[in-house]
Formats: structure tokens, C-alpha cells, sequence
């Protein structure tokens, strides 16, 4: 039997982003993976926007529909997921009313709430209710990101000397993405300056540069970008055996190892640049993959409700250094 989904939101990360790309493409949103996944099936939706509503229902075969959560004629323990796909300011609310249905798992948008104290609650209400919460820090599941990640865990590129990451659109909203993709590489990271809020998309989020110490001498630069003029997402990681890169948000990857200079003998330099378009198309798959395998054998989450608190409490102490420096 598939395991029953209720999506919460009905927008471009709910299902938007995929409703027009060909069904052959590799989906980028919540009711496009669970769809593809035969181990699931999508069986309600809720937004209060009745043609958004209907479109999705529409687009995505969604049985049954309604403007909020309460005007599901649903049992509790009806679904056995609930992604939560709706706007910031309403993820407490809807995670509170999730709860309350008793599902096995819940799929959140990040971040988990506006404010840490709201998200560190709502993680502790989902641990004590024995609730599964998986985050949507995407790159979790990015297959050659979390190779990469691994590779420097495991010393292959030699000691990390520092790391640079360019982000927009707001330090606790796709800051988090960043910080928590650095926590995959340097583990914990303590701030230590911020520069000057761009105001680029959020009106209480800000996005802001930041200085970070990952311990043992590795410095790492978090730039702020400014998403008036366009959006960005990327990464350079340098350690002492070479360099990686990854670009247009993960949909490229680039690596360069390090190697004797020809020219200039005893000089040790940065070798040819190999260039490999990134699997970041594959994410969102592959999360769905790994819920119906936490579900059905108990296997680890890759991003749940506590490496989001992590990324979330470092953004937000960004964030307030900025407003009050």
C-alpha cells in the first residue's frame, strides 16, 4: 500500500517548478517527486487560493482539496506524510495542526519557523510525538555534493584552508542553505563579524555577509549578493591537495587539484579545472527516496529537524549582529 501525502501550499515549491517541465525530467518539487516515487500517493492538498488550489489538483491528480487544513475530512493518522510547503510565516501554524493529524512523517520547507526559539520548540513537540521531520535543506541529498562532502570529511583533499560562499535573498531563507551546505564539509562554525544588510528580498530578512571560524585555522568568507540584480549560489572550498567548486546553485561542479609548477620550480599551483555538470536535479528525488526508506526500514533522514536548528541558530545570530552592530 503507498503511503498517503498531504501537501500544505500549493505553490512553486509544492509542485510549480515542475508543472511544465517535461515527465521525463527529474522533479524539482515536493508533488513532482512524490508522483514519480510509486511508493507514494499525493491524496490531499490545502491553500486557501482556490484557483492555485484547483490548478495543482488539476496538474498533479490530488483527489481531494480544501482552503485550509481543517476542511480536510480526514481522520487523524489519514496521511502518512505531510509536506508543508507554504509560506515562512505560517510553518509553525501548519506544523502545530500537522502534528494533530498524526502523521509518520512531515516534510518541511525551511526554515522550520521564523524565529529559532519557534523552530527549536516545533522540533521538540515532533521528537516528543514521536514525528519524523525532514528539512528541505536540498543538497542533503545532492548525490555528488554529499560524495564531495565526504571526501573532505575523510582528509582526501588534505586539511581545509578556507571556504567562500555567495548566496541572496536572505540570511536565515537561503543563508541557511549555505551555512548548512558548509556544515557538511567543516562540521560547526562560530561568527565572528558581519558587513552590511542587503535588503534584496525580505523585508525582515536581510541578506548579510558574515565571517565564520570552522576551527583549526580554516576562515571561511559568507558574501552577501543582492538579488535586484540577480540571484546567486555558490561555493569555493580550498584545502591543501586542491580546490572545489560548485556553481549555478549545484547544477555544476568544478575541481582542480593541486600540482607542481612547470615553470616555477618549487612552486606548488592549482592544476587544469575539471568542469561536470552537478546532479542537484537528482535532490529532490532521491529525499522522497530517502523518506519512503526511513518509513519502510528505519533509515537515517539526511536533513531533519536538528541540522536545520543548527543552520538556523548561526543565520539568525548573523541576522541580529547586523541589526544591532
Amino acid at each position: 500500500m503507498a503511503y498517503r501525502v498531504l501537501i500544505i501550499g500549493c505553490g512553486a515549491i509544492a509542485g510549480g517548478y515542475d508543472a511544465d517541465r517535461p515527465e521525463n525530467a527529474p522533479p524539482l518539487t515536493h508533488a513532482g517527486a512524490f508522483s514519480a516515487d510509486k511508493r507514494f500517493e499525493l491524496a490531499a492538498c490545502v491553500d486557501p487560493d482556490e484557483a492555485a488550489r484547483e490548478a495543482f489538483a488539476d496538474r498533479w491528480n490530488v483527489p481531494q482539496g480544501a482552503p485550509t487544513i481543517e476542511g480536510i475530512d480526514a481522520p487523524a493518522g489519514a496521511f502518512d506524510v505531510i509536506s508543508i510547503c507554504s509560506p515562512t510565516a505560517f510553518h509553525a501554524m501548519h506544523l502545530e495542526t500537522a502534528l494533530a493529524l498524526q502523521p509518520k512523517l512531515i516534510f518541511c520547507e525551511k526554515p522550520v519557523a521564523d524565529e529559532f526559539e519557534t523552530a527549536r520548540k516545533l522540533v521538540e513537540r515532533c521528537d516528543q510525538a514521536g514525528v519524523a521531520l525532514a528539512v528541505n535543506y536540498t543538497r542533503r541529498w545532492a548525490p555528488d555534493l554529499v560524495a564531495l562532502a565526504e571526501e573532505v570529511r575523510a582528509g582526501q583533499w588534505g586539511r581545509v584552508l578556507s571556504a567562500t560562499g555567495w548566496y541572496t535573498k536572505g540570511v536565515v531563507h537561503n543563508g541557511g542553505h549555505m551555512v548548512d551546505l558548509l556544515g557538511m564539509f567543516v562540521g560547526e562554525m562560530k561568527l565572528i563579524s558581519v558587513g552590511q544588510p542587503v535588503f534584496d528580498h525580505w523585508d525582515s530578512d536581510p541578506t548579510v555577509g558574515a565571517l565564520l571560524d570552522a576551527g583549526d585555522g580554516i576562515g571561511i568568507h559568507l558574501v552577501a549578493g543582492n538579488a535586484r540584480a540577480f540571484t546567486q549560489f555558490e561555493l569555493v572550498l580550498t584545502c591543501e591537495l586542491g580546490e572545489i567548486a560548485m556553481h549555478e546553485g549545484g547544477f555544476r561542479i568544478e575541481t582542480r587539484r593541486v600540482e607542481d609548477n612547470d615553470t616555477f620550480a618549487g612552486y606548488r599551483t592549482l592544476g587544469e579545472r575539471e568542469s561536470v555538470p552537478g546532479r542537484y536535479e537528482e535532490a529532490m528525488a532521491l529525499a522522497v527516496a530517502n523518506i519512503a526508506d526511513h518509513l519502510g526500514h528505519a533509515k537515517p533522514l539526511a536533513s531533519t529537524g536538528h541540522n536545520a536548528l543548527a543552520a538556523q541558530a548561526l543565520c539568525e545570530a548573523i541576522r541580529q549582529s547586523a541589526s544591532h552592530p
